[in-house]
């Protein structure tokens, strides 16, 4: 009978699991709860079946639901992974899926890139066409002051280069058997992404341009806001394959979850230097520079 239900093959056939309909209630209740708060935070109206939804709580409820179904989720992956359902089919289809993730958020960003060089290139029809109080035909606008490149921007792009060294390390740390250097590795790399990010805070800051107020400032914020978000995501996620380091989790043969994060952290690297060339020096160039 044993012989019978052992299985033969390299497949996982995954346990029920609440979490894809989670997922869904999930982004349903934040799509909805999304509109209501913008509606909130504008004094408006967003009515459904009779109840106002206009309000700042539904949508923290979406977001509380996909956070708890992430832990969930992941969580029971790497139960998978330690009970050895994780075998050398399953793994290179898990590989497959994060290549495609990260073909989705490439596309993701081209969007953005399409959308400041429309602005840059055809700048008369851009601001024409647009709301802002600006007239006339070059980029940046007449009047708008811009980031210096070799300031701010450039001591991230310095520090998002070391990051991306360290992750490299640990990653080189882990194949070795080198728990010490991983360790090492991923903490390093996790101090320079909130290292990142603080002085992305700090310039948004100083900014002397809004996002409200010009074609260029809207562009600008929604391409380096949205890697900014990624740079968050990505530290988190190496943040907590620290944790596994630290709890012995990985080993050289078996850590897609690392390989993964460092994966994804190269992807924010590529395109920090792709922000960093054409929007802060090719689509600054020749513009009055802030000071101070």
């Amino acid at each position: 009978m044993a012989e019978a239900h052992r299985k033969n093959h390299d497949y996982h056939i995954i346990d029920p699991s609440p979490w894809p309909i989670t997922a869904a209630i999930g982004a349903f209740v934040i799509t909805f709860g999304g509109v209501g708060y913008m509606r909130y935070l504008h004094g408006g109206s967003f009515k459904m079946f009779g109840l106002e939804l206009a309000q700042p709580w539904l949508f923290f409820m979406g977001l509380a639901i996909i956070l708890f179904t992430m832990v969930g989720w992941w969580a029971d992956t790497i139960k998978e992974a330690h009970e050895g359902a994780h075998t050398r089919v399953v793994s290179l289809h898990l590989r497959y899926g994060m290549i495609m993730f990260i073909a989705s958020e490439v596309m993701f960003f081209v969007a953005w890139f399409w959308a400041f060089f429309d602005a840059s290139l055809f700048s008369h029809e851009a601001i024409q066409a647009s709301r802002f109080a600006f007239t006339g035909g070059q980029w940046p606008p007449k009047g708008v002051e811009v980031l210096d490149p070799w300031h701010l921007p450039l001591y991230n792009t310095v520090t998002l280069l070391l990051s991306g060294t360290c992750v490299t390390w640990a990653h080189h740390s882990l194949l070795h058997n080198d728990r010490k250097g991983l360790i090492q590795g991923l903490s390093l790399t996790v101090l320079l992404g909130v290292l990142f990010t603080c002085v992305q805070a700090y310039e948004y800051m100083h900014a002397p341009f809004e996002f409200k107020n010009s074609i260029y400032g809207a562009t600008f914020f929604m391409a380096t806001g949205f890697h900014g978000f990624h740079v968050i995501v990505g530290t988190i996620f190496l943040l907590v394959c620290l944790f596994r380091a630290l709890a012995g989790d990985f080993t050289p043969k078996q850590h897609f979850g690392f390989e993964a994060a460092a994966w994804y952290w190269h992807f924010v690297d590529v395109v920090w230097l792709f922000l960093f060339f054409a929007i802060y020096i090719w689509g600054g160039w020749g513009a009055p520079l802030a000071h101070g």
